[in-house]
């Protein structure tokens, strides 16, 4: 009898803890505000892991409003770019920082030693503008070309699948530095198997209210990400944080390019 009330009180101790995760995804990805004491560990981090996908979603779906209360007063062009401002302001550049240091890594060193020193490097460096150039505009051009009704549902799936596209690096691959802060945020470094089957309902959830288009696109994603995640393994023997940011754009542009890729086939774009 004595243990009747600690048992009661069990769901509702999960639930605030699963709480404290998901704010601590949002801490970790966005600028977005948190609860001012929220507590802090690289357990709970590494726990949080689960949410990123969901925390895709938030940002994707600041994404999706911006581009439609957008299109309602500007020209689709004027309102995808909001839409993209919009979502960089959300995360203060969190992924395209690490998408272009990982181009300056790789693109200019030679060994595992330096290209890790130049991923921690935080001045942008050649390879990285020309990558972060190259990628916004892909970006751009392939949202231009989806449906308006397409829109606003691609941009929430493609955030979503994304993060959990970096995610699957976390759960599978090794991270590589030898401090786990990186250059200014602490990162997740592992994720157990429930915490990996969360992250892929949230991952995927999004991409069902697409339809056929998305699912046909699950498939260059997933070669993508692995294909990316051999590279660094055969370049560094893992990961880095700048590795999952990379893996989060390259993952989302090829999202959006074989949705509209799919159109083009069947006749819709």
């Amino acid at each position: 009898m004595l243990n009747q009330p600690s048992r009661a009180w069990l769901p509702v101790k999960i639930l605030k803890r699963e709480i404290i995760l998901f704010f601590t995804a949002m801490m970790f990805f966005t600028r977005l505000p948190v609860p001012k004491r929220l507590p802090f560990s690289q357990t709970y981090l590494n726990r949080a892991a689960r949410y990123f996908p969901l925390v895709g979603v938030l940002v994707g779906g600041i994404g999706a409003v911006t581009v439609w209360l957008a299109g309602l007063i500007f020209p689709p062009s004027v309102a995808i770019l909001l839409s993209m401002v919009a979502t960089v302001l959300a995360t203060g550049a969190f992924h395209e920082d690490g998408f272009a240091d990982a181009c300056d890594g790789f693109g200019g060193g030679y060994t595992k030693a330096r290209v890790l020193e130049i991923m921690k490097d935080s001045r942008l460096g050649t390879f990285g503008a020309l990558g972060l150039g190259v990628m916004l505009a892909l970006k751009f051009t392939a949202l231009m070309q989806l449906d308006a009704a397409q829109l606003p549902w691609a941009l929430v799936a493609g955030h979503s699948l994304s993060r959990f596209a970096s995610v699957t690096l976390i759960f599978a691959l090794k991270y590589v530095r030898d401090d786990l802060t990186g250059k200014a945020k602490p990162l997740a470094v592992k994720l157990s198997v429930a915490g990996m089957m969360l992250a892929a309902l949230f991952g995927f959830a999004p991409v069902a209210t697409l339809g056929v288009p998305a699912l046909w696109a699950l498939a260059p994603v997933a070669a993508v990400t692995a294909l990316a995640a051999a590279y660094f393994v055969r370049r560094i023997g893992g990961y880095t944080g700048d590795c999952l940011g990379a893996v989060q754009q390259l993952a989302e542009v090829t999202f959006y390019l074989a949705i509209v890729a799919f159109n083009s086939v069947v006749g819709l774009g």
